[in-house]
C-alpha cells in the first residue's frame, strides 16, 4: 500500500469528493493559485476551477456565513481557515447560527458544512496563531469536531464530514501535515464517534489526541525497554465521543493519562477524566487519573520555550512511571 502524507490525504478526500458531488466546493483565503497557507489546496483550482475553489476577502466572519447559507441551500461547502485561532472570528455565525439552525427548524434545515483549519504549535508561529481551541467548540450542542492524528485518519474522517449533514469543525495539527503513512488510493471512510487504538497494552492507557498521539507512540517504544506496556488510544472525534473504547481499555490496565496539547485547564481531557470517574471504569482505576497539558501561558515565538510550553516525550514517560509508581 501506498504512503502518503497527511496535507496530501487531506487534499485527496476533498478531490475525490468534489469529483462525486458538484455540490461540494471550498472557500478561503489564498486557496486558489495560492494553494493555501500550508499548500492543501495546491493543484485543485486546475481541476475544479474558480467557481469551486473560491478565493474570498480576508473575512472569517464572510467565509463562515457564506459557507452556511450555501450549506442551508442544498450546497456542501469546505471553508478554510488559514489558522485556527481565527475562528473567534466566525464564532457567531458557527455557535449561534450553524450549531443551532438544524435545531431551531426542528429538523428541517440541514446545514452540511465542513471547517477545515490548522492547530497547534511547533511552527514558530508565536501566540496569535498556534493555539489549540477545540475545547471551546465541544462545548457547544450542534456542533461536530474531530482530530484526526494520521494520514490514514484524516482521508476516512473527512470523506465523512463532508457527508454528514451537520456542521463539522475538522482540526488538522500543522506538524502533522508531513506524516506519513499508508493510505488506500480507494474511497473508504471513518465512521465519526469510533476512536482508535493505535498500540495495545496492559499497564496503563494513554489516551492521546493530534500530535500528542504520535509522541504517545514514541514514549510507548521507551517504555516498552523498560518493561512497561502502554496502551493508546486516539480519539479521533470529540464529538461525537467513543467512550465505550475508552472505557473498556481503562477497565482492563486500570490506570489512565490524558494528554492534549491544549492548555490543561479547561481541556478536553477534563472530559474524559470526569467520564472514566463516572463509569464502571472508576472501580477498576489502581492509581489517579493524570492530566497533561499545554502550561497556561501563551504559546512563546522562541523555539524552545514554545516546546517548553506544551507536554514533550519526556513528559508523558515520566507520566506513566509515576502513575506506576515507578519514578
Amino acid at each position: 500500500m501506498r504512503e502518503i502524507t497527511y496535507l496530501e490525504a487531506v487534499r485527496e478526500a476533498m478531490t475525490l469528493e468534489m469529483r462525486k458531488n458538484e455540490d461540494v466546493f471550498i472557500l478561503g483565503e489564498d486557496i486558489g493559485v495560492y494553494g493555501g497557507a500550508f499548500g492543501v489546496t495546491r493543484g485543485m483550482i486546475e481541476e475544479f476551477g474558480s467557481e469551486r475553489v473560491r478565493n474570498t476577502p480576508i473575512s472569517e466572519a464572510a467565509i463562515s456565513g457564506t459557507a452556511i447559507g450555501a450549506a442551508l441551500t442544498g450546497m456542501r461547502p469546505i471553508l478554510e481557515l488559514q489558522f485556527s485561532d481565527f475562528i473567534t472570528i466566525a464564532m457567531d455565525n458557527m455557535v449561534n447560527q450553524a450549531a443551532k439552525l438544524r435545531y431551531m427548524y426542528g429538523g428541517k434545515a440541514k446545514v452540511p458544512m465542513v471547517l477545515r483549519t490548522p492547530a497547534g504549535s511547533g511552527t514558530g508561529a508565536a501566540a496569535q496563531h498556534s493555539q489549540s481551541l477545540e475545547a471551546w467548540m465541544t462545548h457547544i450542542p450542534g456542533l461536530k469536531v474531530i482530530q484526526p492524528a494520521t494520514a490514514y485518519d484524516a482521508k476516512g474522517l473527512l470523506k465523512a464530514a463532508i457527508d454528514d449533514n451537520n456542521p463539522v469543525i475538522f482540526y488538522e495539527h500543522k506538524l502533522c501535515y508531513r506524516t506519513k503513512c499508508h493510505v488506500p488510493e480507494e474511497e473508504y471512510s471513518i465512521p465519526l464517534g469510533k476512536a482508535d487504538v493505535k498500540r495495545k497494552g496492559t499497564d496503563v492507557t494513554v489516551v492521546a489526541t493530534a500530535v500528542m498521539v504520535h509522541k504517545a507512540l514514541e514514549a510507548a517504544v521507551e517504555l516498552e525497554k523498560e518493561g512497561i506496556s502502554v496502551e493508546v488510544i486516539d480519539p479521533r472525534t470529540l464529538v461525537p465521543l467513543d467512550e465505550e473504547t475508552i472505557i473498556r481499555s481503562v477497565k482492563k490496565t486500570s490506570r489512565l493519562i490524558v494528554v492534549h496539547e491544549a492548555v490543561k485547564r479547561g481541556g478536553f481531557g477534563g472530559e474524559i477524566a470526569s467520564i472514566i470517574a463516572e463509569s464502571e471504569a472508576f472501580d477498576y482505576l489502581d492509581a489517579p487519573i493524570k492530566r497533561l497539558g499545554g502550561k497556561p501561558v501563551p504559546i512563546p515565538y522562541n523555539p524552545m520555550l514554545e516546546r517548553a510550553a506544551i507536554p514533550q516525550v519526556p513528559d508523558i514517560i515520566q507520566a506513566v512511571k509515576e502513575t506506576l509508581n515507578r519514578s
